[in-house]
C-alpha cells in the first residue's frame, strides 16, 4: 500500500445496486476516498470486520434484507464510524431508526456523490431547515404507518401483516409500491 492510499479515508459502501455502486465508487474515489464495495449485508460485515472503515454508506433496501442490521454490527465493531443511510424508500419511522442506530445522516435517491460527502462531514443539525407546511397525504401517512408497523416486527412481513389485520400478500403489495411523495 503507497503512502497516497494510506492517507485515503476508508468508506464503505454497501448496496445491492451494483452499476449504482461501481458509479458512487469512481464518483468518491475522485474524491479522495478508498471505497470498498459489498452488494448484501454479508459481505459488508466481513469488508467491515476487516477493514474497519470511518465512513459508510449503506442502502436501506440491499435485496431482501434491511440495511439497519449493517448500521447496528457497524457501530458495534466502531462506533466512531461515519454512517450515512441511503434509500430510495424512505420514511419517517426509518430515518429515526437508522438515527437512533447510529447513523449520522438520511438522504433519499437519487443522492449524488458530493450531497453524500457533504452528509458524511456534517456533525450537527441544521435549525434553518425549512418545515414543510403542507400535511402529509393520507397515501404517504398510511405507507409511513405501514413501515412502522414493520419496523416495530423487526422486518417481518407476516406478522406486522397480522398486527394490521391485513392479508401478508396485500401487505407485501403496498410494501413494494414507491412511497408518494408528501
Amino acid at each position: 500500500m503507497t503512502t497516497d492510499e494510506m492517507d485515503k479515508p476508508r468508506l464503505l459502501l454497501v448496496d445491492d445496486d451494483e452499476t449504482f455502486c461501481n458509479v458512487l465508487k469512481c464518483a468518491l474515489e475522485k474524491r479522495n476516498y478508498e471505497v470498498l464495495v459489498a452488494t448484501n449485508v454479508a459481505e459488508g460485515i466481513a469488508l467491515a470486520e476487516k477493514e474497519l472503515p470511518e465512513y459508510a454508506v449503506i442502502d436501506l433496501r440491499i435485496g431482501y434484507e434491511s440495511g439497519l442490521e449493517l448500521v447496528k454490527k457497524l457501530i458495534s465493531l466502531d462506533d466512531n464510524t461515519q454512517i450515512v443511510m441511503l434509500t430510495g424508500f424512505a420514511s419517517i419511522a426509518t430515518a429515526v431508526e437508522a438515527i437512533k442506530l447510529g447513523a449520522i445522516h438520511y438522504l433519499t435517491k437519487p443522492a449524488n456523490a458530493d450531497e453524500i460527502v457533504n452528509a458524511l462531514n456534517k456533525n450537527e443539525g441544521d435549525p434553518s431547515v425549512l418545515i414543510n407546511e403542507n400535511p402529509l397525504s393520507v397515501k404517504r401517512l398510511e405507507w409511513e404507518h405501514l413501515q412502522k408497523v414493520l419496523m416495530q416486527y423487526d422486518g417481518n412481513i407476516s406478522a406486522a401483516a397480522r398486527a394490521l389485520n391485513m392479508h401478508r400478500r396485500t401487505l407485501q403489495r403496498k410494501l413494494e409500491k414507491r412511497p408518494v411523495r408528501g
